[in-house]
């Protein structure tokens, strides 16, 4: 399976909207999340979604970034591995 990172979500959308919109151009979503702020619970413009096939991760990034979703411009790129910032390595709590 393929994760990809997608940006400029409308912040209207559902997460069925996102699957809904990138499997209307023929990719297989396993599962779309939109991150939504925990205190407020609204969209906060991105998310992930993940792709059945990973070996259409390239493909999938080409035809859909750059594309209008409600009449905002996606960001679809691989999505990185969250990781520790490097300021916080190696500091100890007093």
């Amino acid at each position: 399976m393929a994760r990809l990172f997608v940006g400029n979500i409308p912040h209207a959308a559902t997460d069925a909207d996102l699957k809904g919109w990138i499997e209307q151009r023929g990719f297989t979503v396993e599962v779309a999340e939109i991150i939504r702020d925990r205190s407020t619970s609204l969209s906060r413009g991105f998310g992930f979604v993940t792709l059945r096939e990973s070996w259409r991760e390239k493909e999938a990034i080409g035809a859909l970034n750059g594309k209008s979703m409600n009449g905002r411009v996606l960001t679809v790129n691989e999505a990185l591995p969250h990781s520790v910032s490097p300021d916080s390595r190696g500091k100890r709590l007093a």
